[in-house]
């Protein structure tokens, strides 16, 4: 497997999709070989806890266009890059959210990072449950915190920006992608 991708997306106060970001990654180094952002109208309009953060401040990055054109140029970029498995943090939420992927395997980067024999940065002090599981805390910030050391560290909350976040903390914990278990 050459290239892997991650997914984000934001949603509105309907609980739809008004923004997607996704990223297409080498497998080897974890390094972004290309991005991709939608801002889905006319559902972006609605509003929601992150639209603040919709927009970029350079134009250019904000394509807007329907879910539909979103999601076909996304599975053709896909197929071009031979993309086969997507990853997302806490990706039940994305996968939900984006039943045109269900072809694709979707894998949870959460499913690692939040436990304590996957990610040696968790301190001994933090609260888990038996499973070696974080009790509360585990979102992508703060688990970024903890692998970056920097407790100021905040999400963008931009499907974009999340997205290379959630790809940063794949490149720290420092897993190779066997490792993560195929959700769907």
């Amino acid at each position: 497997m050459a290239n892997f991708a991650i997914i984000d997306t934001e949603t509105n106060w309907l609980d739809e999709v008004m923004s997607i970001g996704a990223i297409v990654a080498h497998a080897d180094t974890f390094e972004p070989v290309d991005s991709y952002y939608y801002i889905i109208t006319p559902e972006h309009k609605v509003g929601g806890m992150f639209s603040c953060a919709l927009f970029f401040e350079d134009e250019s990055l904000n394509l807007q266009c329907s879910r539909g054109e979103a999601l076909a140029d996304l599975i053709a970029c896909f197929e071009r890059y031979g993309i086969e498995d997507i990853f997302a943090y806490n990706a039940s939420f994305d996968y939900r959210h984006l039943p045109e992927l269900s072809s694709f395997a979707w894998y949870d980067i959460m499913r690692i990072a939040a436990y304590r024999q996957h990610n040696t940065k968790i301190p001994k002090t933090y609260d888990c449950y038996g499973t070696g599981r974080l009790k509360r805390g585990y979102g992508v910030e703060p688990i970024l915190r903890l692998l970056i050391g920097d407790e100021t560290y905040c999400e963008q909350h931009n499907a974009l920006t999340d997205a290379f976040d959630e790809l940063k903390i794949m490149k720290l914990l420092q897993h190779e992608l066997n490792k993560y278990v195929k959700m769907y």
